[in-house]
């Protein structure tokens, strides 16, 4: 059995905890958890703790939550934890060489993509927005470059076409959590084995913006379909509507539907969908929402509002359609 580990763990959302929560049910020792300072949220914008302070909290682990890592002070406070290695997930600050420096055996990072393929702030997004058949988790030993260490250890998980950003989210959460321990196990035994990425393949996934939520109409339906599964939960896929933006939470590519509809152009609306034409084919609306309401199924929503049934309506702007 390979020698318990002393881990700094550094992370902040819900993709990060469930790290921690593997770790902490590991033989390996949590000995600091770093994470972003507390944010405002909920109506009364209260700071809030993250996901990964609250589970530290509860196991009594010392929470530590610089605003950076770059001064001497904060990068002398990770030296003297003295541990073996720090396990960094979604963590969102920058780690300067000190820091990656400062564990025996480096820092570890557990990335939501297939490396080299997506480097960046949004690799789940990014794969659903491409259209890419698989993703997965890449456990790759970090240096100064953006996703850019050599990897350690890949898990390989399929996309299916009725994904969304935050099931897939969800299962690569568990992988990642699971491959990291793998790791950890290995590098106690030094039995890893680093393979360099190879640049020419790599991709940047930008972070997501609302405006690239904004449905053009003209695009294919199967591209409307991804960006709507890959907008879901946030920042969800939308529309104008009757001067009100709907948003879009679910819908499908009808497979082998074609129009001569100008794109926009609501084709029909029952209890399976409202059928949208698009440039190319046409979409199927199936879970939406408006301004103070909440996401619910195309057949509530058109018992509400029947003007989603008016012949010749058009969804988006007069300047998108």
């Amino acid at each position: 059995m390979s020698k318990p580990l002393k881990v700094i763990f550094a992370g902040t959302p819900d993709f990060a905890a469930e790290a921690l929560k593997s770790l902490l049910q590991s033989q390996h020792q949590v000995v600091a958890v770093y994470t972003q300072p507390d944010r405002p949220a909920g109506r009364g914008r209260k700071l809030t703790p993250g996901p990964v302070k609250q589970l530290a909290l509860e196991h009594g682990i010392d929470v530590y939550q610089p605003v950076s890592l770059k001064d001497a002070d904060a990068q002398q406070q990770v030296a003297g934890l003295g541990a073996d290695v720090m396990v960094v997930v979604a963590y969102g600050l920058l780690l300067p060489v000190p820091v990656l420096d400062a564990p025996r055996l480096g820092c570890i990072n557990i990335h939501a993509s297939l490396l080299p393929r997506w480097r960046g702030a949004a690799p789940i997004q990014r794969a659903i927005l491409a259209g890419d058949a698989e993703t997965g988790v890449t456990i790759m030993q970090m240096d100064e470059g953006l996703d850019t260490g050599n990897m350690l250890l890949k898990r390989i998980c399929p996309i299916e076409r009725d994904d969304t950003a935050q099931t897939l989210h969800d299962r690569l959460a568990e992988m990642g959590a699971a491959a990291a321990i793998e790791v950890l196990d290995q590098l106690s035994d030094g039995l890893t084995r680093p393979e360099p990425q190879d640049d020419s393949l790599s991709n940047y996934a930008a972070k997501l913006s609302k405006a690239e939520a904004l449905i053009d109409w003209q695009r294919p339906a199967i591209d409307i379909e991804r960006l709507v599964h890959g907008f879901n939960p946030w920042p969800v896929a939308q529309t104008e509507f009757s001067e009100q933006m709907l948003r879009i939470w679910l819908a499908h590519a009808v497979d082998g539907a074609t129009t001569d509809q100008p794109p926009g152009s609501v084709l029909k609306a029952d209890k399976q969908g409202i059928d949208v034409a698009c440039g190319d084919g046409v979409l199927r609306i199936q879970i939406a929402q408006l301004p103070g309401g909440k996401a619910i199924a195309v057949v509530d929503l058109l018992n509400s509002r029947k003007e989603l049934k008016q012949p010749g309506l058009r969804l988006g702007s007069v300047a998108e359609i």
